[in-house]
C-alpha cells in the first residue's frame, strides 16, 4: 500500500496518523486534504479533518525494450551501460558488468518428457496462450526456454507473471522429491535483458547519489532483482547498498559510503 487516508481533529493530527500507518517520514510523502475540519456551532455539526497521504513516486526499474528494438541496437550496445552518463569529477572508470545470471552447467541434457513441461503446457493452455517449451536438465537444475507469440504475456509486467509461474513450477517439480531441483524459466531471453536494465539503473542511480549526496530508495523488488543491484555496485568505491523492509515490499537503498 502506498497511501493512507486518515481522520483527525486537525490536518496535522490526521497526517501524523497516516505517517505512522505508512511507517515513513513527512518528507517522503505528498499530502492531499480531502476534508477541512470544522468546529460547527456550539459544538454541533463539527467535522474531522480527512487527508490522503501518498508515498512519493520512487525511481523505477524500467522494463527491457521489446526484443525487436534490442536486436536493432545490438551493435550500439557494446559499450558499458553507463557510458552515456557524464563523468563525475573523480568518478572511477566504468567497467562492463559481469552477468550474475546462473551460468548454465555444461552437463545439461535436453529432454522432451518432464513433469515441469507437463505442468507448463497444461497451465498455459488453460490460460489460452500459444507457447512452446524447451527443457534442459541435470541432477540439480532444470532450465526451460519459452517461445511463441504469447511470450510477452507469460513474462508480464517486469517479469511478475514469469516469476509466479516459475515458483509454481518449482513446487510441482520438488513435490515428493528427495533432492531439491532448481527451476529457471526464461522467455525471449528476458532474464538477461532484465539484468542488463537493472545494471544500467544501478549505475545511473549511483551517479545520482554521488552528485546529490542523497540516498536513493528503489521500488520494491524480488530477491533476484535486489541481488542484481547489490552485485552491480559491490565494487563501487563511493556508494554502498543495503536492503530494508519486509517481503514483498523489501527494497534496495543506495547511499554514500
Amino acid at each position: 500500500m502506498n497511501f493512507s487516508e486518515k481522520y483527525g481533529n486537525d490536518i496535522e493530527e490526521a497526517v501524523a496518523l497516516a505517517l505512522r500507518d505508512l511507517k515513513v517520514s513527512r518528507d517522503e510523502v505528498e499530502v492531499k486534504v480531502l476534508e477541512e475540519p470544522s468546529k460547527g456551532f456550539l459544538g454541533l455539526g463539527s467535522k474531522l479533518a480527512k487527508v490522503r497521504v501518498t508515498i512519493k513516486e520512487e525511481e523505477k526499474a524500467e522494463d527491457p525494450e521489446p526484443v525487436a528494438a534490442v536486436e536493432e541496437k545490438e551493435e550500439k550496445e557494446e559499450k558499458p551501460a553507463a557510458v552515456s552518463e557524464k563523468k563525475e569529477k573523480g568518478a572511477e572508470k566504468k567497467t562492463p558488468k559481469k552477468s550474475i545470471i546462473a551460468q548454465r552447467p555444461d552437463d545439461l541434457v535436453e529432454v522432451e518428457d518432464h513433469k515441469a513441461l507437463d505442468f507448463l503446457k497444461k497451465t498455459t493452455e488453460d490460460m489460452g496462450l500459444e507457447l512452446s517449451f524447451k527443457a534442459s536438465v541435470n541432477d540439480e537444475n532444470i532450465y526451460v526456454d519459452i517461445e511463441g507469440k504469447d511470450a510477452g504475456s507469460i513474462i508480464g509486467k517486469r517479469g511478475q507473471t514469469l516469476d509466479a509461474i516459475q515458483y509454481l513450477t518449482s513446487l510441482v517439480v520438488n513435490k515428493n522429491s528427495e533432492n531439491y531441483i532448481r527451476v529457471i524459466l526464461d522467455a525471449e531471453n528476458y532474464r538477461s535483458r532484465r539484468e542488463k536494465t537493472l545494471q544500467q539503473l544501478a549505475d545511473r542511480l549511483a551517479g545520482k547519489v554521488i552528485r546529490t549526496k542523497k540516498s536513493v530508495r528503489l521500488e520494491p523488488m524480488n530477491p533476484y532483482e535486489r541481488m542484481v543491484i547489490h552485485a552491480a555496485l559491490h565494487n563501487n568505491k563511493r556508494v554502498k547498498t543495503r536492503s530494508e523492509g519486509e517481503e514483498p515490499y523489501r527494497r534496495v537503498i543506495i547511499e554514500l559510503k
